[in-house]
């Protein structure tokens, strides 16, 4: 198996807050660390601690002090490094990240560096053409992930975060589409109201991807394959103490499984348990977990739902059903009187039953412990909610990777 990430690499500096600062507001930090972080280089970091080997990363940093600490930290977690390039006169890009006491949440500010100097030449390499899964995300230029996506040969997954417009080659270069629900909501062009799992299943059919997958917070992630069910994976309640790359470990581990073979329910629930580990350690790479502590928790994670189809998708599928059944009638009354062979044993061939449908998914919120009751309107979380792994009530809303 191999994952090739092409993406960022920033040195994160995190600064402890009893909370965090409103617009125009000055608050005093309590401590502040330095951290690998940068999407890309988080991905790579969670696919290489859960591998063990086979995983690639491709990048631009800077000839200074912080990116050699940015590479020391990839190989530490047993990422090839082969393919990130020093780049002269350019810093390394970094993250200025306040975290909450208490809640974890945080607030993400980036600046690229020498992100922002990668180019397509750089990622026609043999790590990306040749890699089982590559993945993806938008802190590097638009160009340079396009070309990635058109050399890779295997399973091609993109983060589209920061969210921006995405052409319609790229997204046809996409097999697993992963944004968060407000990156779909964009990408959609849709306004900003909550929804629930179907409305967004419905949105993420209209993005034109093989597949998508929608993480939710502390409510999980929404699988929306192109054919069949959409599906609600839950993930297994955790205590968090930072959510800062919870995202980005999440992907990570996603590749990690498909590049092993795993379907994308499979993969998704491994994913969903990294995810929540991750959050229980400071900083984006803190919490990061192995392959044994994901095997671990895997039995407390929930099975995965179906969503029941939306009020839309239902009319569609009964105007179906009732056009069907014109149509079998009306060949049914041309056959009438056609003789005795009209009536042979066994169904008659214009009967038309009602299909089963799927079970209603559990009316609760994803992620929440068996029993406990969702919101009012039971719709997806809003920027208040939880993030990744972390359970109701425990933490912030699903937040960027650094």
């Amino acid at each position: 198996m191999s994952v090739t990430v092409v993406g960022s690499l920033n040195e994160d500096v995190l600064v402890a807050v009893d909370r965090l600062p409103g617009r125009g507001e000055t608050v005093v930090g309590r401590d502040a660390a330095l951290a690998p972080g940068g999407k890309g280089a988080n991905q790579a970091a969670a696919a290489g601690r859960l591998s063990g080997a086979g995983v690639a990363m491709v990048g631009r940093v800077g000839e200074d002090p912080a990116g050699g600490r940015q590479v020391a930290a990839l190989r530490e977690a047993g990422v090839d490094t082969a393919g990130v390039l020093a780049t002269p006169g350019t810093p390394t890009g970094s993250a200025t990240i306040p975290v909450e006491d208490g809640s974890g949440e945080n607030l993400i500010v980036v600046v690229p560096g020498a992100n922002a100097a990668l180019t397509p030449a750089d990622v026609d390499v043999p790590a990306v053409r040749g890699a089982d899964v590559v993945l993806l995300q938008l802190e590097v230029p638009l160009e340079a992930v396009r070309a990635a996506a058109d050399a890779a040969s295997g399973t091609v997954v993109l983060t589209p975060a920061p969210p921006r417009p995405l052409p319609e080659e790229l997204l046809r270069r996409v097999d697993v589409l992963v944004p968060n629900e407000h990156e779909l909501v964009q990408l959609a062009g849709a306004g900003p109201a909550g929804r629930t799992p179907a409305e967004l299943a419905e949105l993420a059919r209209g993005l034109g991807v093989t597949a998508t997958v929608v993480t939710l917070g502390a409510r999980g992630a929404l699988v929306v394959p192109a054919d069949g069910p959409a599906l609600l994976q839950a993930p297994p309640p955790v205590r968090a103490v930072d959510t800062t790359g919870a995202g980005d470990c999440f992907t990570g581990a996603l590749g990690a499984a498909l590049a092993r073979g795993d379907d994308l329910p499979g993969a998704v629930r491994e994913a969903v348990a990294a995810a929540a580990l991750s959050t229980t350690g400071p900083g984006a790479r803190g919490g990061l977990p192995d392959a044994a502590a994901v095997r671990a928790l895997l039995p407390r994670v929930p099975g995965a739902q179906e969503v029941e189809a939306s009020e839309d998708e239902a009319r569609e599928d009964e105007a179906r059903e009732d056009e069907a059944r014109e149509d079998d009638g009306g060949s049914a009354a041309g056959r009438a009187g056609q003789g005795p062979l009209d009536h042979q044993d066994g169904p008659e061939e214009d009967a038309v039953t009602e299909p089963e449908r799927p079970p209603r998914s559990p009316e609760r919120a994803e992620g929440d412990p068996a029993g406990e009751q969702p919101d009012d309107d039971g719709r997806t979380p809003r920027a208040e909610d939880p993030a990744e792994g972390q359970p109701m009530g425990d933490g912030p809303a699903d937040t960027p990777g650094s």
